[in-house]
């Protein structure tokens, strides 16, 4: 209205002149004219002990030390509060990690849900392990094989073995330092009480794989067809041990695959926190036990 031309006087009506008429302050005309931005929301709830600046310079020096590869917010969660006695919502760990594009890239798409829906977890050590085989290439021998052999309860490795050929008697030497470790003997029925989880592979299903186990006392416990993870213990530890040992490195002989796959058991059993564990490593499971 004040920019509006009179018709009399040929000039703008002026603030001064409106505001009289309206019988209005011009503070309240400057005031409303003058742009307002909008309101940030406040964090609601009491401020947190440590800044968001802060703990992302945590999360970045975590990340940076980690030996392993591809780990994601959980993974960085346990180790900030049950390592480092951090007291952070795993949720706020998240959000600063998406903010800042620091999740693993390596997260897979979601997948439909499965069929079997069962667990295979053991509340006591020694009730049931898993076993499996993978193979990996070498410039000098050709593919070669890795089989472990993995504790349910606590997901350690208690055995693995290398070789050349994979046959049902490479299959068994993992098992057979599992029980020269943890039960001092490989004797008749000295594991009594333990199954074995494994796969419908030609190695387990040989008679003289079978008969073997059951020597030792060992009952067998066949996944389901078609379903690995009905042997997702073994299966999960097969994979971490690709993501963070094999993936990307080019190996020459079997040596080198043998040295690779101890080096990362020994770091792996000791360093390795995982969630079911409350974020605590096998050793520390085993120790605590």
């Amino acid at each position: 209205m004040s920019q509006t031309i009179s018709p009399g006087a040929g000039r703008p009506y002026g603030v001064q002149r409106v505001c009289t008429i309206w019988e209005q302050a011009r503070s309240s005309f400057y005031q409303a004219s003058r742009p307002v931005a909008p309101a940030v929301p406040k964090r609601r709830g009491p401020r947190p002990l440590i800044s968001d600046e802060k703990l992302l310079a945590l999360i970045r020096d975590d990340l940076a030390a980690s030996p392993f590869t591809g780990e994601g917010h959980r993974k960085i969660w346990g180790r900030l509060r049950y390592g480092d006695g951090l007291r952070v919502t795993r949720k706020r760990v998240l959000r600063l990690m998406r903010e800042n594009h620091l999740l693993s890239p390596h997260r897979g798409r979601p997948k439909a849900a499965k069929a079997h829906e069962g667990k295979i977890i053991t509340l006591a050590p020694n009730l049931m392990w898993g076993t499996d085989g993978t193979r990996v290439f070498t410039l000098d021998e050709g593919w070669v094989w890795i089989f472990t052999a993995v504790e349910h309860w606590n997901a350690e490795c208690v055995g693995w073995h290398v070789c050349k050929t994979g046959d049902r008697y490479a299959a068994l030497q993992p098992l057979s330092m599992a029980l020269g470790r943890l039960y001092g003997s490989v004797e008749k029925g000295i594991a009594r009480g333990l199954s074995l989880r494994m796969d419908h592979g030609t190695q387990y299903l040989s008679d003289h794989f079978q008969n073997q186990i059951k020597f030792w006392g060992i009952t067998p416990s066949f996944a389901f067809v078609a379903e690995p993870q009905t042997n997702g213990v073994a299966e999960r530890f097969n994979r971490t041990l690709k993501e963070q040992a094999i993936y990307g490195r080019v190996f020459r002989n079997i040596t080198d695959v043998r040295e690779a796959v101890m080096t990362f058991v020994e770091l792996y059993n000791s360093e390795w926190r995982v969630e079911k564990n409350g974020f605590r490593s096998p050793d520390e499971i085993r120790q605590a036990a």
